[in-house]
């Protein structure tokens, strides 16, 4: 089991902040977490944050594409990356001895990629594909079409990989452009995790991104409108009907998130005994399958519950889950039975936090977006202070008539 045993925190002068998590592991994490993500893209230039993403390995001033793929690979090692609505990940893992390889391989990235012309052509195709296989699964288009729905009109209702219009529209000048405008030291943060000394790390660290030249914040981000309950149907020919129920809820600075989270766990969790499933598989065999997810960004946050079924039982199914919500918002939970849920959830987060990779991820967002590390015991400790008024409180936010749906067909 991986031991972690300490938190450091530094910043270089030009605004780049850094952490390293200290622990026993033969095998290290480091990267970077750029503040940015599908939200930050102007209009007509969607898919963009995602694309530089994939193209950034193609070339840089001091490499090739081939050699960019190769550097880690030769040690071991995996690089990597990938983006999301509010931030993009930009990673390595490998063996503990080859941090300083791996530092300086993501600061060529960020620092000197050149966005070959002739590399972003082929990799258009690459991205496309990944654009067609994401419609060809109406379950996972039934969540992009969902969040178009709850966050219309705003950077957050379009899908992260875009679309081919835009896609095919993409030069290395609009590359280069988003990289200088985003990937900038106050817009970033620093990571690693592993058995390194804090102050080498640092060093390290300083010596290949210290001259990258610290620029003016970007503007704020406009928090999405709220939108109308809305209850959509998509004929799409499918032989299964995919339903996404949910609502716009606070964001991830709300006294209401560790609530929140431990309600997401609680309806559509893993467990076999999350209420969802329990309701709509085992006792009436209407779903396929049953689960919610919960997002929260820095300004908003929305709860997802995707259930597949036949044609005929997805008003049933939609009822069910309305009237398990309703229940939990009117009815708190005994403290006996509130404690097993509570229980089960920090079961299952020391399990995923035995996981180096889990450490860095967590490390990295935590920074990114709290300037601070919470631990998992942290974490634990505030699940376990959530009350049964509060779980309710939480419910009501879906309760009613709060709930919109979009179902493909």
């Amino acid at each position: 089991m991986m031991k972690q045993q300490a938190i450091y925190y530094h910043t270089l002068p030009n605004g780049l902040r850094m952490v390293h998590v200290a622990t026993t592991a033969s095998v290290a994490w480091c990267g970077l977490a750029i503040n940015a993500g599908s939200r930050d893209e102007r209009d007509g230039q969607f898919g963009l944050a995602h694309f530089v993403e994939h193209t950034i390995f193609k070339g840089t001033t001091h490499r090739r594409a081939h050699n960019i793929g190769c550097r880690m690979e030769r040690v071991g090692g995996e690089l990597n990356a990938y983006t999301t609505k509010e931030a993009t990940m930009l990673y390595s893992v490998f063996p503990a001895q080859h941090l300083a390889r791996a530092v300086e391989l993501i600061a060529d990235l960020v620092m000197y990629s050149v966005f070959p012309a002739d590399e972003l052509t082929r990799e258009m195709d690459v991205v496309l594909e990944e654009v067609a296989s994401y419609r060809d699964t109406p379950a996972e288009a039934a969540y992009d079409d969902f969040e178009d729905i709850a966050f219309a009109g705003s950077g957050f209702g379009h899908n992260i990989l875009g679309c081919e219009e835009h896609v095919r529209a993409f030069t290395s000048r609009h590359c280069m452009e988003y990289l200088k405008e985003q990937y900038v030291p106050s817009n970033m943060v620093f990571f690693s995790v592993g058995p390194g000394r804090p102050d080498s790390v640092f060093r390290l660290v300083e010596k290949h991104m210290g001259a990258m030249h610290h620029r003016l914040q970007r503007s704020p981000r406009l928090a999405p409108a709220l939108q109308p309950v809305r209850h959509e149907v998509m004929t799409i020919g499918a032989h299964q009907a995919h339903t996404v129920m949910g609502a716009r809820l606070p964001g991830m600075y709300h006294t209401s998130r560790h609530a929140l989270m431990l309600l997401n766990n609680i309806l559509g969790g893993p467990g076999m005994n999350a209420l969802l499933n329990v309701e709509m598989r085992e006792k009436r065999g209407y779903v396929y399958t049953v689960e919610s997810s919960l997002t929260l960004f820095t300004d908003c946050g929305l709860m997802e519950i995707y259930f597949g079924c036949d044609h005929a039982d997805v008003a049933a199914s939609r009822r069910i889950v309305q009237r398990v919500i309703d229940k939990l918002a009117s009815t708190p939970l005994s403290e006996r039975a509130l404690t097993a849920h509570k229980r089960q959830y920090c079961g299952g987060l020391l399990v995923s936090a035995d996981s180096t990779e889990f450490v860095a991820m967590n490390a990295a967002r935590n920074l990114l977006f709290h300037n601070h590390v919470s631990t998992v015991d942290e974490t634990m400790e505030r699940i376990m202070a959530v009350t049964p008024a509060q779980l309710s409180q939480a419910a009501e936010l879906l309760a009613g008539d709060r709930l919109s749906s979009l179902t493909l067909k």
